[in-house]
């Protein structure tokens, strides 16, 4: 059994934690034996079993691999499709209907829709996402997987500490995450939060809007940028007295499951991919523009915090690997 392994995402445009998934997978799935190595489009002579394709693969790319007698595996977030509203998800889903059975031939190729009906199998991230890939993308059930995302096992090793008085956020510095607006919340509630995150561009319109209130309410916001010291961002989850996401748009947040590693207690935003992962073991904020309302919910969490219980324990990396090399197994034997 090869795998081959691709993303629709290269790295270097965009960081994040779409490349630290990929690249504990593959490190995962290499120390239990399983042999994986990225597509080298350069070389026409790499072989493979299964093509795990992290993104939405290209229909005509899917194709080929059939042709070459190469299953697919698709594990596609459905980050903004998993955030829309019910009234939003059931019109696209009828819109869909409409473009598939009713427009002129071809109209429906533009919108990627097909490479659910072609793919071999597919990875979900949370029982939601399987939900939507069956209700938004006519998936077969008996097709998708659910495997979470992990945790290193730094996270699980931290020594509990003292939890102190700064709630931690850690998030890219863009208008999804809402740093901004939680920024905003913070010094409205007069609650003390510690972002930790770079911007995707330090010129970035939106992220100059944070540096400045960042900037401008020192007792209220702490922000020294990214840490790429997994050890001390370890020990900052375990002391700071909670962990808070108030993005508009997840999947399955690496940083959450890390903080959940640590015991930190959870605010965030009340989404389906939250609601499925972490009901009754986690505080949920609407998802507002009104700054009073967010203002109130998180103080409200930092009052609540040293209370409330500890998240269920994420699955680590070793544990996705075993599931997706099952996974390939059944693919495989197909």
């Amino acid at each position: 059994m090869k795998i081959l392994a691709n993303s629709s995402l290269p790295f270097a445009l965009a960081h994040g934690g779409h490349a630290i998934q990929i690249q504990q997978t593959l490190g995962a799935l290499q120390n239990i034996g399983v042999e994986i190595e990225p597509v080298r489009w350069w070389d026409e002579n790499q072989t493979g079993d299964l093509i795990h394709y992290f993104g939405r693969m290209p229909a005509e790319q899917i194709r080929f691999a059939h042709q070459k007698r190469i299953k697919v595996l698709m594990a596609d977030l459905l980050t903004a499709p998993g955030s829309q509203t019910k009234t939003q998800r059931l019109a696209r889903r009828i819109f869909r209907w409409g473009a598939e059975n009713i427009a002129p031939r071809g109209f429906a190729a533009a919108f990627l829709w097909e490479p659910y009906q072609l793919a071999d199998a597919f990875i979900a991230l949370t029982a939601w996402e399987k939900h939507l890939m069956q209700y938004k993308f006519n998936a077969k059930s008996e097709k998708i997987f659910v495997v979470p995302n992990g945790v290193e096992e730094v996270f699980f090793q931290s020594p509990k500490t003292a939890r102190g008085e700064w709630l931690v956020c850690t998030a890219t510095i863009t208008e999804r995450k809402c740093v901004r607006e939680l920024a905003l919340a913070a010094v409205a509630a007069q609650t003390p939060v510690w972002i930790i995150g770079k911007a995707y561009a330090d010129t970035d319109a939106y992220a100059q809007k944070f540096f400045q209130i960042a900037n401008q309410n020192p007792k209220f916001i702490r922000y020294e940028g990214a840490i790429n010291d997994r050890a001390r961002l370890a020990e900052i989850y375990r002391a700071a007295r909670g962990f808070v996401l108030l993005s508009t748009m997840e999947s399955l947040s690496l940083s959450a499951l890390e903080a959940a590693a640590c015991e930190c207690p959870l605010l965030l935003s009340d989404l389906p991919w939250a609601r499925s992962t972490f009901t009754g073991s986690a505080q949920f904020c609407p998802v507002t523009n009104s700054l009073g309302i967010t203002a109130a919910a998180l103080r409200k969490f930092y009052d609540a915090a040293p209370q409330l219980p500890c998240p269920p324990r994420p699955a680590t990396w070793p544990d996705v690997a075993r599931q997706l090399k099952s996974v390939y197994e059944k693919v495989l034997a197909q």
